[in-house]
């Protein structure tokens, strides 16, 4: 029997009923890297079995994309059979347990009506971000809103308190693309502690919260449960496709490149067009998502020190076989100057970057100093 959205204020439930939170493990791809987080109201005496899952979005949704880049993406309260929900874990191999909540019969039915009321189509949407709004955070804010002054949460359940970076980087390999990707495209301010509450944008950690918290003093799960089992592990990614194999790759033809032009007096148009234009890429990139986005995890991003915007131009020059040269020795100096900056805050543990970085900041440096010398210098017109 499924509850219709107009009846949601009368929605009871039968004394056989439990109320359960379901925790996900990850999955291969990178929205699922990090869990999930859903309610499960079943009732066998009523014949219902249903998940409540905030984590729903529409691919369909007009400019979906342009929304999701901006930060401006609507996620949706679905309601689903937990026969269905389940299917789509055991065929991505993931891992699902279940904690039973001590309810009583008034506290189901109030559960239930809350998210009953949730699921009608005026109330089921809410602005997605991914570290104060998503499916894990609701679960404690559900059972907050529907049985107030009754659930106490512990914060005191964590043996170690983390930084939101720390955080999302425990469910990334530090040499994937992921993980760098995010480094790159996220700034600073994820670099303080998370409080206990905060932690709690990841499902694991709502899932050992929920085995701390109390419900009217006494314990607020009891009983839990594994449902579903990972049955293989992940294989190791061939070190050819990780992104430290192309970073050395390009440290060393930067190198080789740098050498021979060193050796000939010359100067490789397509290798610094190249360092050029990406990095300057990669700096409006940055810019867009810190200026011209609602994404609160992209402010203060000190990538722009190395990934500078302005490169971009320059690349459009150093692409030139004969570049106009008063300037570029004062732009190279700055752009230097800036590169040693970066590391500087890390060590200062203003931002933190990936390790990768290293590679990139010294690829860059090594054509940075190579370049100033040749247009100092006045050497041979470029190949």
């Amino acid at each position: 029997m499924w509850i219709t959205s107009t009846t949601w204020c009368r929605a009871q439930l039968s004394p056989e009923a439990e109320i359960s939170v379901i925790t996900c493990g990850p999955g291969s791809e990178l929205y699922a890297s990090f869990g999930h987080s859903a309610f499960r109201v079943r009732d066998p005496l009523k014949g219902l079995d249903l998940v409540y899952n905030y984590g729903t979005f529409d691919f369909n949704t007009p400019g979906f994309y342009t929304k999701f880049a901006k930060g401006q993406l609507l996620y949706s309260l679905s309601r689903n059979s937990f026969e269905n929900f389940l299917y789509t874990y055991q065929l991505e191999d993931r891992w699902v347990k279940e904690q039973l909540l001590s309810l009583d019969q008034e506290e189901k039915n109030k559960v239930l009506q809350f998210l009953e009321y949730n699921y009608l189509p005026e109330n089921r949407d809410y602005l997605y971000n991914f570290l104060d709004e998503n499916c894990s955070t609701k679960i404690p804010e559900v059972l907050e809103r529907a049985l107030p002054g009754r659930l106490a949460l512990d914060n005191n359940y964590l043996d170690h308190r983390y930084t939101f970076r720390q955080l999302i980087q425990q469910y990334l390999r530090t040499n994937s693309w992921a993980s760098l990707g995010i480094d790159l495209a996220l700034g600073s301010v994820i670099d303080r502690k998370a409080s206990p509450r905060e932690h709690m944008f990841l499902p694991d950690y709502v899932y050992r919260q929920m085995n701390h918290a109390q419900l009217n003093g006494d314990s607020l799960v009891k009983k839990e449960r594994s449902i579903l089992e990972k049955q293989k592990k992940d294989p190791p990614a061939a070190f050819i496709f990780t992104p430290a194999f192309w970073l050395i790759l390009l440290f060393i033809l930067t190198a080789a490149i740098t050498y021979i032009d060193l050796r000939k007096g010359s100067r490789s148009r397509a290798l610094d067009g190249f360092l050029f234009l990406l990095t300057g890429i990669l700096g409006v990139l940055i810019i867009f998502l810190w200026f011209f986005t609602d994404h609160t995890a992209t402010l203060y991003n000190y990538n722009i020190l190395w990934a500078f915007p302005l490169n971009l131009l320059a690349g459009i020059v150093f692409l030139r076989k004969k570049p106009g040269s008063e300037w570029i020795p004062r732009y190279l100096v700055t752009i230097t100057c800036m590169l040693l900056l970066a590391p500087l805050l890390w060590i200062l543990n203003i931002q933190v970057f990936s390790p990768l970085m290293v590679i990139i900041w010294a690829s860059l440096g090594l054509r940075y100093a190579y370049l100033y010398r040749y247009f100092k210098t006045g050497s041979t017109p470029a190949l």
